[in-house]
């Protein structure tokens, strides 16, 4: 996409992130580029702020239910100015093809996306993906200028173990001098360092202080998340001040509605309101992440280019105006960037489900159940005692003990069932055929019958997002692979907002109830976990039996 006017003049207070200090100056740019900034003197609280472009440093931007041209049109709203982004939830779906998607849709836009090459597609052996991407097809997404990392390393078995396809991606961005993002919840010791050595340099997976810091003492840069599940800024923020020059901020997945809400700048406000110094949480939220992964992205010096945002003041750091290039592409909560239009393209074999497929005959007195918690990706293996009627277990509401179904999309397979504890859901069903990593349907619900209405609305429509409320079943289609639709970011983010409030209207507690239930077939996440092919441990990374205590015969 090409925007006419990209040169101009402004007398802002410039916020001089290299040299920690702010200006009352004129600045100039000129076919995009800053070629003055006349310095006056130093700050004037009369005049507005402007600040270096935010940067999101890990997201997965099929997790907005967006193209990436559509993510760049809501984000620039909030100051946003670039993203790095790991495409491998359309890898897992549609591989090279998924990919080149991508990269063709973000030619569209102004935003700056850097892409990474997926490294773990499939993410496990122990799941049904639609794609395998080796090193060698690795190697033709690297000799593309938009795909400038290895994406996260997310099978830490694999790395520990040598396993030879995985080394030889290692080894190949080492080749192409790239940086390697790394995905390692809760390694710490030996294990760790020994991750960290083979070159992985990053983590957004940690949930404590304690965590971030052994990475950090591995060489490790930190990336704060903070998404529409995964909540960990509270636990993380003291290393904004502690590691300024280490730490970076990222979404990693972010549901439309939230994406409405705001971005990278509420992190930003967030910081400064626990005391962090402005500098220190610039630098986080700008110039470490384009340092990082060498982004062509300006940073208020002359010779860049103009990608900045001005906002009011430096506490509520709202966006006023953002530029890409010199070009205004926002102003006042308004993006200046037009929707382009985008050829779907999907993969959707699954077959049709009955209740006899989710009745399971009770053959123990005593299951494992999968707890789900609301903000984080981890879920812990409870033991439940199940309701039986007529000698098949059953879901019980009434505690919170709902099932949980995956269906196969790429071919047709019978469904695996599992149960589920903190939905919540007292009646009804939700379905998503988003599904971490590999994408199958996975659907929760509180009856049986609403399950197969849900589970076989969303296979008549080829994927999407759905719930059954009273019997009637409501959609947000998403034709993309499944993952994101072809409309609007503002009509998506309605319909999705629509479809959160029914689930919570059947009982869901969850702040995000459908990016929750995306990552319950998440196996790289431990501790139980559900794939198309069986309960999984990912403690232990092996299947194992939903029953615990057989029944006394």
């Amino acid at each position: 996409m090409t925007l006419s006017y990209n040169s101009g003049r402004l007398r802002v207070n410039v916020v001089n992130v290299h040299e920690r200090r702010i200006i009352d100056a004129e600045i100039s740019w000129q076919d995009g580029v800053i070629i003055e900034i006349r310095e006056f003197s130093t700050e004037n609280t009369a005049l507005a702020y402007l600040l270096p472009g935010f940067v999101d440093a890990h997201v997965h931007i099929e997790s907005s239910m967006l193209t990436p041209a559509e993510f760049g049109r809501i984000a620039v709203r909030h100051g946003t100015v670039a993203a790095v982004s790991d495409p491998h939830e359309i890898a897992n779906v549609l591989g090279l093809a998924g990919v080149s998607f991508m990269l063709e849709n973000a030619r569209q836009t102004p935003f700056h996306i850097l892409f990474g090459a997926p490294s773990c597609v499939p993410a496990t052996a122990f799941e049904t993906s639609g794609a395998r991407l080796d090193a060698e097809q690795l190697e033709q997404l690297f000799e593309q200028n938009e795909v400038g990392f290895l994406s996260e390393v997310m099978n830490v078995p694999g790395v520990l173990a040598g396993d030879p396809d995985l080394l030889a991606k290692l080894q190949l961005a080492s080749r192409f001098d790239r940086p390697i993002d790394g995905h390692a919840p809760g390694l710490i010791g030996s294990d760790l360092k020994r991750y960290a050595d083979a070159g992985i340099s990053t983590d957004h997976e940690c949930s404590t202080l304690a965590e971030a810091e052994a990475k950090l003492a591995c060489g490790m840069h930190i990336l704060i998340r903070e998404g529409s599940a995964a909540r960990n800024f509270e636990a993380l923020q003291p290393l904004i001040s502690r590691y300024p020059d280490r730490v970076m901020f990222c979404s990693d997945d972010k549901h439309p509605d939230d994406l409405l809400r705001g971005h990278i700048n509420l992190l930003v406000a967030r910081a400064l309101a626990k005391g962090h110094q402005l500098f220190d949480v610039l630098q986080c939220a700008s110039l470490n992440p384009i340092r990082h992964y060498r982004l062509a992205v300006g940073q208020l010096r002359v010779g860049d280019q103009m990608d900045a945002v001005l906002v009011s003041d430096l506490t509520t750091v709202r966006p006023q105006k953002t530029w890409l290039g010199g070009c205004l592409v926002a102003e006042h909560d308004r993006s200046l960037l037009a929707s382009s239009e985008v050829k779907p393209l999907n993969v959707f074999n699954a077959r049709q489900i009955e209740p006899a497929d989710l009745r399971l005959p009770c053959k123990a007195e005593a299951i494992r159940v999968i707890k789900a918690f609301d903000g984080e990706l981890l879920t812990q293996e409870v033991i439940m005692t199940p309701k039986i009627i007529n000698g098949f277990l059953m879901p019980d509401p009434a505690r919170d003990m709902l099932l949980l179904v995956v269906v196969n999309r790429y071919h047709p397979e019978p469904p695996i069932v599992a149960f589920i504890h903190g939905f919540g859901l007292h009646a009804g069903a939700l379905a998503s055929s988003v599904a971490h990593d590999s994408h199958n349907l996975i659907a929760v619900g509180a009856d049986i019958d609403d399950l197969c209405l849900v589970v076989n609305g969303l296979i008549a429509q080829q994927g999407g997002i759905a719930t059954v409320h009273n019997h009637h079943c409501t959609g947000l289609a998403l034709p993309i692979a499944g993952l994101m639709s072809d409309q609007d970011g503002d009509s998506v983010a309605r319909r999705y907002s629509e479809l959160d409030g029914i689930a919570k209207q059947m009982g869901s507690t969850l702040s995000a109830p459908f990016m929750t239930l995306s990552f319950m077939a998440l196996l790289v996440i431990p501790e139980l976990k559900l794939s198309d092919q069986g309960l999984f441990d990912g403690r232990n990374f092996r299947f194992t039996g939903l029953d615990v205590r057989p029944l006394n015969n």
